[in-house]
């Protein structure tokens, strides 16, 4: 069942993206939010995706030769959210009520034009797993139209 194991791998992508995406979202929407629950000003978070079906390539082969139920299925998945240990941004506005002694506001440590980037890096990621699913289809399709 190699289409089946060919549309998690590719279903993994989509999801890894997906929420990839979201918390992007997330800091940018963030962006000038200077009190959070943990105390001081919001911390950028960032996806670490790491690779499913860690198997050697020749573990793979022995586990399709045998016929595994434990056959590696490949993909990735979302390993961990990690917050910058980048330093925050200090702005001068003594009117803040999160305002310093010298008057100065600690900002989030998300920048805008990195974050578009990295949205658009996770967009291009994710239409590459929508092609790649469309020509799963496709091979699939063919591959019934033979027993026709």
């Amino acid at each position: 069942m190699a289409f089946l194991s060919s549309m998690n791998v590719v279903g993994s992508g989509l999801t890894a993206q997906q929420f990839r995406l979201d918390v992007i979202s997330e800091n940018v929407t963030n962006i000038n939010t200077t009190r959070t629950e943990a105390g001081g000003p919001y911390r950028r978070k960032m996806v670490v995706l790491e690779e499913v079906g860690n198997q050697t390539a020749f573990q793979a082969a022995m586990a399709r030769a045998q016929e595994s139920a434990e056959a590696p299925q490949g993909g990735v998945r979302v390993a961990e959210i990690v917050e910058d240990p980048s330093d925050f941004k200090l702005v001068y506005d003594p009117t803040n009520p999160d305002a310093n002694a010298d008057g100065y506001v600690e900002m989030p440590n998300v920048d805008l034009v990195k974050e578009i980037a990295d949205a658009m890096a996770a967009n291009q990621a994710y239409s590459a797993n929508v092609t790649a699913f469309n020509v799963l289809k496709q091979v699939t399709a063919k591959g019934l139209e033979i027993g026709k």
